[in-house]
């Protein structure tokens, strides 16, 4: 899907207090960009930031980062973010390749992926958020106890994690192939694409992620 440019998300970015600038300046230190030194969460491809601006509103005891790789979509979020002035609520434009360079050993508390790029070719296996290489970065940045959710309505993706972490320090719990008639439904806040696919009928898979 080619991604509309938006004259100006660059630059609206740049200023913003909302977003971290020169992110990697701020490894090991980043809570300390926060008016309380609270547990961190991420999100790794936030899109337009329903979804973790909803968590940051409902949850003031908690600080959250939107990890966004295109200005056209980070500054959707960004909007949202400038009427709501949350205090807990903060962005990064970065590639996700590069979360090492950002976040330092056990300091972040929990990570959220929901409707993440599948990467449909097997030659790009690797790109995918789920696979191994990306889950030897989660090791490095999240503390034990830490936690990833994954949410997706590609079974192909889905199916592709679940074989994935076999082969990683982690496993999976509280699989589910229809979120929206689970056990686990209750308090799931939604993101955009999960609104729209759910409308069209389909299916939400979701797991949580912990060490092994």
């Amino acid at each position: 899907m080619r991604l509309r440019n938006v004259p100006g998300s660059r630059e609206d970015i740049a200023e913003s207090s909302f977003v971290i600038q020169e992110p990697e300046k701020h490894k090991g230190k980043i809570k300390e960009l926060f008016p309380g030194r609270q547990p961190l969460f991420i999100e790794i491809g936030m899109g337009k930031g329903q979804f973790i601006t909803t968590l940051a509103r409902l949850h003031p005891e908690i600080n959250y980062i939107g990890i966004e790789k295109y200005s056209s979509v980070l500054v959707r979020a960004l909007d949202k973010q400038n009427e709501l002035e949350l205090p807990n609520l903060k962005f990064i434009r970065m590639d996700a390749e590069d979360i090492n360079n950002v976040f330092d050993e056990n300091e972040v508390d929990g990570i959220y992926l929901n409707f993440s790029d599948p990467w449909p070719k097997d030659r790009h296996a690797k790109r995918r958020l789920t696979s191994r290489q990306f889950f030897a970065r989660y090791e490095l940045l999240l503390k034990p106890e830490g936690k990833i959710q994954f949410k997706t309505d590609n079974s192909s993706l889905f199916d592709f994690s679940l074989e994935e972490v076999v082969a990683t320090n982690f496993k999976a719990t509280e699989v589910t192939y229809d979120l929206h008639n689970s056990e686990w439904n209750e308090g799931n806040v939604m993101t955009e694409y999960e609104e729209k696919f759910s409308a069209k009928g389909n299916p939400i898979k979701r797991v949580v992620f912990i060490r092994n």
